[in-house]
């Protein structure tokens, strides 16, 4: 992973829980991780935070406009051994596929303050994954987030766009 990338982080300011209320679209960062790439070719959209208990931090696009997927029924170990194979076109297809299996409007995740990199900022801790996400301002409609996983070397890069026009 690119060391600067995750400099540029450290340097971004902490984000407050209530400031990411909302639907955010994402893209990752590119810097040589695994995951680089993957989430986008699935079909990922980003993020939407109703509340600090009600977050659905898996949103994709689907046939019928955006819906939410549950982590639960993603198998983190295997994605992460696997992951360049993820960025296919045969499994994207395959995702597209189960997907709507997948699917819940329950929220999935919850926002806390958490330290992580020495820094305290909001952070998506998901319910049923070793999974959290931990944001830093980039300005006030730009989050960029870490994704801190077990069993992750470093974590994941990506960013957030507040959606206003929804």
């Amino acid at each position: 992973m690119s060391e600067n990338a995750l400099d540029r982080y450290d340097r971004l300011a902490p984000v407050g829980c209530s400031d990411l209320r909302g639907l955010w679209r994402g893209t990752g960062v590119p810097t040589g991780h695994r995951l680089d790439g993957v989430l986008e070719r699935l079909g990922w959209f980003g993020k939407r935070f109703d509340d600090d208990d009600r977050v659905q931090p898996l949103v994709f696009r689907g046939r019928g406009g955006l819906t939410a997927v549950n982590p639960a029924l993603v198998p983190l170990g295997l994605v992460l051994r696997v992951a360049p194979l993820l960025g296919t076109a045969p499994a994207a297809g395959a995702f597209a596929l189960v997907r709507p299996f997948m699917t819940t409007r329950r929220p999935r995740a919850r926002l806390r303050e958490v330290r992580f990199r020495g820094v305290v900022s909001a952070a998506l801790v998901y319910d049923d994954l070793p999974v959290i996400d931990v944001f830093r301002a980039v300005d006030d409609d730009t989050v960029l987030g870490a994704m801190d996983a077990r069993g992750m070397a470093q974590p994941y890069l990506f960013r957030l766009h507040r959606v206003t026009d929804r």
